[in-house]
């Protein structure tokens, strides 16, 4: 099968890849040690007609592809990678799964804003005692009348310092059946945001507080049995996450090129350096195989990506990012090291992409499945029965 890319999608790459040159490359550097959400540049992308890209015109979107999302992430991340955080956040993540179960009054209240970037969505699931383990987590929703009352916390939310609305995971029962998830925006009396601590990766996020927080019954997105809906969103969500990761390795890879064929020590150019011939190779070889990976999981035409190729995809793809970028700085020396280049910035967001979406071991353990054809019980409740 040919993954090249096809003519339209070629030239609709070129237009991006010129947007972003002559508008976001200059402070490029800035974005990237900015900790906040980037709303004028987010209003930029919007008015580009890069956000919500795969979502159909009738939701305000553009009708396009998950592989058109995937390019124009590529396209962005080439010149700034920061801004290719808001073409993901304004295409998968929490903001897919509201576009794929929302009813249109829901729709009709936040995706205006959503994809005009004047506002962002932030994912409440993990918790302090539920990360991978998602379906331990604690945070209830109550019935009351028409309306639900939320207790419970969140943390490591994306965009969680600005979001105005939160897609929250919430149980409204017991078991994995009981899950699913609830909107509340940011000005809900009981829901706190708490102060902003950052990543490593400089990326800052909010711990959230629910304590009798009251929402109407409108504002339900998935109710009793919507976890396991919830979750095949992820496979997209993967892909936007997948894309960056590469992205943000190929950025690197492209700072060190840069570097060795300019840099000279010994009274030669670094690039003729049998050596350093050989980490490029190595790199090149990571960054197109896991390509390879990204767009057959990419290039469905209809329904979600298979659950199988988007978690080896994922999982190719953060090894690829990081190893490239964690390569591009130990080329570059004493410059990749500084904050005045982007490549440490590559290595450190790339490091957190293999924790977020589904860590790099959960991944394999999905591969796993597929291999064996098989379900595996990683909680071990099977061994806990038979003692």
């Amino acid at each position: 099968m040919d993954f090249a890319l096809t003519e339209e999608q070629q030239a609709f790459a070129t237009s991006v890849r010129r947007f972003a040159e002559a508008h976001l490359k200059d402070g490029a550097l800035a974005r990237a040690h900015d900790p906040h959400f980037p709303f004028e540049t987010a209003k930029l992308l919007a008015e580009q007609g890069l956000l919500g890209i795969p979502f159909d015109p009738e939701d305000g979107g553009q009708g396009g592809t998950l592989m058109d999302a995937v390019i124009a992430i590529e396209q962005v991340a080439a010149v700034c990678p920061r801004s290719a955080d808001i073409v993901q956040a304004g295409n998968f993540g929490p903001i897919r799964t509201f576009v794929e179960y929302a009813t249109p009054e829901q729709k009709a209240r936040f995706l205006p804003d959503l994809l005009a970037g004047r506002s962002c969505i932030s994912l409440g699931m993990s918790e302090p005692d539920a990360g991978s383990a998602a379906t331990e987590l604690k945070t209830i929703a109550t019935a009351d009348g028409d309306s639900y009352v939320i207790n419970g916390s969140k943390v490591f939310g994306t965009h969680s310092p600005d979001a105005a609305v939160y897609l929250v995971y919430v149980r409204f029962g017991p078991g994995v059946g009981g899950i699913g998830s609830v909107l509340i925006e940011r000005d809900t009396p009981g829901f706190t945001v708490g102060k902003p601590t950052a990543f490593m990766s400089g990326e800052q996020w909010s711990q959230l507080y629910f304590e009798d927080c009251r929402i109407p019954a409108a504002n339900v997105l998935l109710g009793l049995g919507g976890f396991k809906k919830q979750i095949s969103g992820f496979n997209v969500e993967r892909l936007g996450n997948s894309a960056r990761s590469l992205a943000l390795g190929r950025h690197a890879f492209n700072l060190a090129r840069e570097h060795a064929l300019i840099r000279k020590q010994f009274g030669r150019p670094l690039c003729e350096f049998q050596g350093l011939q050989w980490k490029f190779a190595d790199m090149a070889l990571k960054l197109e195989s896991a390509q390879l990976l990204l767009y057959r999981a990419a290039s469905i035409t209809e329904g979600l990506p298979s659950p199988y190729q988007t978690a080896i995809a994922k999982l190719a793809c953060n090894q690829a990012g990081f190893d490239v970028a964690n390569e591009a700085v130990q080329i570059m020396g004493g410059l990749g090291y500084s904050q005045e280049s982007l490549a440490e910035y590559c290595m450190r967001r790339t490091r957190g992409w293999m924790i977020a979406g589904g860590s790099t071991e959960i991944l394999k353990n999905r591969i796993a499945e597929d291999v064996f054809e098989r379900r595996f019980d990683q909680r071990g409740s099977a061994a806990r029965a038979a003692e």
